[in-house]
């Protein structure tokens, strides 16, 4: 196919309205309404468009028609509103953004109706009965009098009862869908809002339409905002406000912050919604006999939190101290005598630090083991292993992300899951199946990468630890800090009550390497060289250049040509550009769109608002979805598009995966990708872009974590002066956290 080839997700045509019948329904996922259907359009005014956009008198043919609705029935009037798009397969088609049921007038059009599927157990016979009873009223009485169907021969009790409560759900979620398409929420939000809110969907809606963005997954304050507008709220409304500080709370976690100071959340919040600190007074005090959120003071400060952040950091802290001061079920009656023994078998000797953390784990109930690259931390932790292996202790092996476990199973030969799995989280019940009640079951519990934990995942892991486990918990403190809301490995090293190894010396071996080598040095603060010998391979470098487009060029042909042509490594699959930030000219959206171009240019595409995906396209999973198995951060390649069906496959680690075209807010091209999103991943060489243009973000634990990313071969393009700012700036972002003040010795409920 030709790269002209493509299915546009928002055309540029002018906006469509056609009224008709659905004659055939095609296809419709009921979890999130996503459909295909057949409109046989009205004639004459109205009806089927021309090219010209004038209405045709001529009887028109079906028409097909991609959308998103609830409930769809064949025989049901509808008026769909959208635009024109051109299917490279199945030619025009009407994208529509709003599905309207027009409830038919006439006898017979009322029978058709009923007998669609809409009721269950009304079929043709019996839909003849009841329009036959109440004609042209029989709508009303389904409406107002539905008793008054024990009149018709045939309908009992038990039957009315099942056609009550048929039409009831029907007429909610129609009732429900046609409030909210005007206020910008589609079908598929509708279906996830009456999903949570039952029958009484619409009324609690219209009571106080900011619990969409409290309660509904993919519903933000600005929309339940214009929605709330729309319907007389004023913005000096209380429900607004307390959405509001809700709202500024959740970004707040989305920044990394388990709490706000009140200081911190009055300024944001004010200033977000436009209204004065004594009407958030009022709406902070609102929340919290409300129980949304809570209020604490600690060593002189306010903090507010989201309820669930707050529990969270209080119950890990009371696990983790429970663990902490609970009898180890592996009794080490000889700790010397079994890691001399433990050692001795090992090919090579341990350094002294090594040793030190060894006999340290044999002496605690729970150990950080954090380092930078090429200091042994795998080398300990196979020893630990070992260790525990000979007392016969169930050992486990987690990790946050499936990649950091798939490279901890190869490194020490032992089974590793991600920690997700690890719990055995389940979708249906959005919950963990391990917990305190069901415990893991293990004498040694190892994380890898735990910096990456966040307070919430932290906190689940806690829970099921058993108490008579040892925990150990590697990584390494100076990388960036989670994703999300917290910052645990750092915390606990603060608060003290965690024994720590901190492994500082290089191995020979990785001392030959200059990536290991200038991390180290960057860590130190220390800018490294930038000038390469030219006369030997090299697998670090420093390319010049001040002109950020000109950057882009280099990085494009450097992924293209030189890296592949001299090291031998796949443009795709083994090289992988990292930048500090989304935007600019070296920012992750325009060099995914130039490699896209230089790496993969031909091939059916489809567009996503500004992204396209192409078949062999390299893509990244934007967060956790629980029902596909896959998580934020993970990398596939899309191996399947399936226009027809509007879906797509993508291989993620030899286990390929669905998604409809609905779901590609859930992707994104990742031939480049942020250094955030590149955590407990390593890639065989990454280029990495520095420049000015960056400098918010340049910071020396930014470049660390990017640099330390690659395993054979890390190229910086861009100004030194911004390498330079980056190492020397160590002033990391404080995050509001306060975990470590919690981990003070204190008395066990």
């Amino acid at each position: 196919m030709e790269n002209s080839e493509k299915i546009s997700l928002s055309g540029p045509e002018a906006p469509v309205e056609l009224t008709g019948t659905l004659k055939r329904l095609l296809f419709h996922n009921e979890e999130n309404g996503y459909t295909v259907l057949r409109l046989e359009p009205h004639a004459g005014p109205g009806g089927m468009p021309r090219r010209d956009g004038r209405p045709s008198l001529f009887k028109p043919d079906s028409v097909t028609c991609v959308g998103y609705m609830l409930k769809p029935q064949s025989g049901t009037q509808m008026r769909l509103k959208g635009r024109w798009v051109n299917n490279p397969r199945f030619g025009r088609q009407l994208a529509f953004d709003c599905a309207e049921e027009v409830l038919p007038a006439t006898a017979e059009s009322i029978r058709l109706y009923l007998c669609s599927g809409l009721i269950s157990g009304v079929g043709e016979e019996m839909a003849g009965r009841i329009v036959k009873c109440f004609a042209e009223d029989t709508l009303r009485v389904l409406d107002e009098e539905p008793d008054r169907l024990l009149e018709v021969r045939g309908i009992g009790k038990k039957t009315l009862a099942r056609i009550k409560a048929d039409w009831t759900e029907h007429k909610c979620v129609r009732d429900l869908l046609f409030f909210l398409q005007p206020h910008g929420i589609s079908a598929a939000y509708a279906l996830r809002v009456y999903r949570v809110y039952g029958a009484d969907a619409l009324e609690i809606v219209k009571e106080n339409p900011y619990r969409l963005a409290m309660d509904i997954r993919g519903i933000g304050f600005v929309t339940a905002d214009a929605a709330a507008r729309k319907l007389g709220f004023e913005p000096m409304h209380p429900l607004r406000i307390q959405a509001g500080v809700l709202y500024v709370l959740q970004k707040a976690a989305d920044d990394g912050n388990v709490y706000l100071p009140r200081e911190a959340l009055t300024e944001e919040a004010c200033a977000q919604l436009d209204v004065d600190a004594g009407a958030l007074d009022e709406a902070v005090c609102a929340l919290e006999r409300e129980q949304r959120i809570v209020s604490e003071e600690m060593d002189g400060e306010t903090g507010i939190y989201l309820r669930r952040f707050h529990h969270c950091e209080d119950k890990t802290a009371y696990y983790l101290q429970r663990l902490l001061h609970s009898p180890r079920s592996v009794l080490f009656s000889d700790p010397d005598a079994l890691v001399k023994k433990t050692t001795s078998g090992m090919p090579f000797a341990l350094a002294r630090e090594q040793l030190d953390a060894l006999h340290l784990v044999t002496r605690s109930k729970a150990l950080v083991l954090t380092g930078g690259p090429g200091t042994g931390k795998t080398t300990i932790i196979k020893a630990i292993i070992r260790l525990f292996s000979d007392m016969r202790a169930r050992v486990l092996l987690a990790a946050p992300t499936g990649r950091a476990a798939k490279r901890m199973a190869d490194a020490c030969a032992h089974d590793a899951r991600t920690v997700h799995r690890l719990l055995e989280y389940s979708p249906k019940d959005d919950g963990f199946a391990r917990n305190e009640d069901r415990p893991l079951a293990c004498g040694l519990l190892v994380v890898d990468e735990a910096s990456m934990m966040d307070c919430l995942l932290f906190y689940h892991l806690l829970k099921a630890v058993p108490l008579g486990a040892t925990l150990v918990l590697v990584g390494d403190v100076h990388q960036l800090p989670s994703v999300g809301p917290g910052n645990v490995l750092a915390d606990i090293i603060k608060a003290g009550v965690v024994p720590v190894a901190e492994l500082t010396e290089i191995f020979r071996q990785a001392s030959e390497s200059e990536i290991i080598c200038n991390a180290h040095l960057i860590n130190q603060g220390i800018v490294p060289s930038l000038e390469s010998n030219k006369n030997r391979l090299s697998d670090f470098y420093f390319i010049h250049q001040n002109d950020p487009e000109k950057a882009a060029e280099i990085m494009v042909d450097l992924v293209r040509n030189h890296i592949p042509r001299r090291f031998g490594l796949n443009p795709v699959d083994d090289i992988q550009v990292l930048t500090p930030m989304h935007k600019g000219a070296v920012g992750a959206g325009r060099m995914n769109a130039l490699l896209q171009e230089a790496l993969n240019p031909n091939g059916f595409e489809v567009r996503r608002g500004e992204r396209a995906f192409r078949l062999h396209d390299k893509v990244m999973q934007l967060r956790n979805n629980y029902d596909k198995d896959v998580f934020n951060g993970d990398i596939g390649r899309i191996v399947h598009i399936d226009p027809h069906n509007r879906a797509l496959s993508v291989n993620f680690d030899e286990r390929v995966v669905p998604y409809e075209f609905s779901e590609l807010d859930e992707l994104v091209p990742a031939y480049a990708i942020s250094i955030h999103k590149s955590q407990g991943s390593e890639y065989e060489a990454v280029v990495i872009p520095l420049m000015m243009q960056h400098y918010i973000l340049l910071q020396r634990n930014l470049v660390y974590t990017g640099v330390t990313r690659g395993k054979k071969l890390v190229i910086l393009v861009g100004e030194a002066r911004a390498l330079h700012m980056a190492v020397k700036n160590n002033k990391i972002r404080r995050r509001y956290t306060r975990l470590a003040m919690r981990l003070r010795p204190r008395a066990l409920a």
